[in-house]
């Protein structure tokens, strides 16, 4: 089976615009990414960032869903400690409701109490009425359970959710561009999970797991670069404590690196993948075969969204995606601003 490539949009901020523009801009790539024929669609949830202008994936995930027409649309994820279950469940009832067989939810253990998240994600699988504990006693499904309910997803950087989705027979997304090191044998670790549980469902990319890697792709090595060292400057000011919009590519080159950032950004440019279309795919397919997986989940931050748009109709037409070649030529896209 060829792999099968998806998107995780944490709705970047780049200097010179707007956390509106950010939301904005998330709305017109997804059109394009279901236009171009990527599988799924993730919006991701972020608090008090300059970086970042995601809130309420939830919403954004219900704009999107009714912006797109093919597409999986779901959320990477919903920080649930933050939430009543209930209310999660609610919520993405109502979501399914409307867009049967599109919604996937998918849950992380960040914004809280991390100890009480496996008994969350059982109370939410419960009450939309697909998970264990259905028997009677247990809590019983909403009221208002859809027909066809969201694939439940956990995230994570580690093995613990990992080995939680698989008893619970839920789907699992192992986040390599947090922490590439524990991939292999967080994964490996939930499909033996998921083998000897009950309630594992059947087909799709519950029986193998997701892989999400940080890319950006250019039409040329030397513009790959400057949009990685522009990520990179980013991500290491975050590290140590400077949380800034995306700078420009011109400002990360102009940019005098002290030793300890110039360190970081060594670390941070393990889990980066970067180059031209060819080289990027390359990469993409080696990881895919290393962690055991055919989806691949591209998250691609950029200070233009211009830039992103353009990583993945590279990317599209690099794989041979349905609907990716009708790309617009090399060059005919706008040219980023500079900050």
């Amino acid at each position: 089976m060829s792999l099968r490539l998806s998107v995780l949009d944490q709705s970047p901020v780049g200097e010179g615009f707007t956390h509106s523009d950010a939301l904005r801009a998330s709305v017109e790539l997804a059109e394009r990414a279901d236009a171009l024929g990527f599988t799924r669609y993730w919006v991701a949830e972020h608090h008090h960032s300059p970086g970042f202008a995601g809130t309420a994936p939830e919403i954004l995930a219900g704009t999107l869903l009714s912006r797109t027409t093919r597409m999986r649309i779901g959320t990477g994820g919903v920080l649930l400690p933050r939430y009543e279950p209930v209310k999660v469940a609610e919520v993405f009832s109502v979501l399914a409701s409307l867009h049967p067989g599109r919604v996937d939810l998918g849950l992380g253990r960040a914004g809280g109490p991390a100890q009480r998240f496996p008994q969350q994600v059982r109370e939410v699988s419960r009450l939309l009425g697909i998970g264990e504990g259905r028997e009677a006693g247990q809590l019983p499904p909403l009221v208002s359970a859809p027909d066809v309910p969201p694939r439940l997803w956990l995230l994570g950087a580690g093995t613990r959710s990992a080995v939680l989705a698989g008893e619970l027979g839920a789907s699992f997304a192992f986040a390599h561009f947090l922490a590439p090191e524990p991939g292999v044998a967080a994964l490996e670790g939930y499909r033996q999970g998921l083998a000897a549980s009950a309630a594992a469902p059947g087909g799709g990319p519950a029986e193998k797991g997701v892989l999400a890697v940080r890319a950006v792709v250019a039409d040329t090595r030397e513009r790959a670069d400057g949009l990685a060292l522009s990520l990179l400057l980013w991500r290491t000011r975050k590290d140590l404590g400077e949380d800034r919009p995306l700078p420009s590519p011109e400002e990360a080159r102009r940019h005098r690196w002290s030793g300890a950032e110039a360190d970081r950004a060594a670390v941070n440019s393990q889990a980066l993948v970067c180059g031209t279309p060819e080289q990027v795919r390359e990469e993409l397919e080696r990881l895919a075969a290393a962690h055991g997986v055919d989806e691949i989940m591209v998250n691609t931050l950029t200070q233009d969204p211009a830039d992103r748009v353009r990583s993945y109709e590279l990317l599209a037409q690099a794989f041979a995606l349905s609907g990716g070649s009708g790309l617009r030529a090399a060059g005919a896209h706008r040219e980023p601003a500079v900050a």
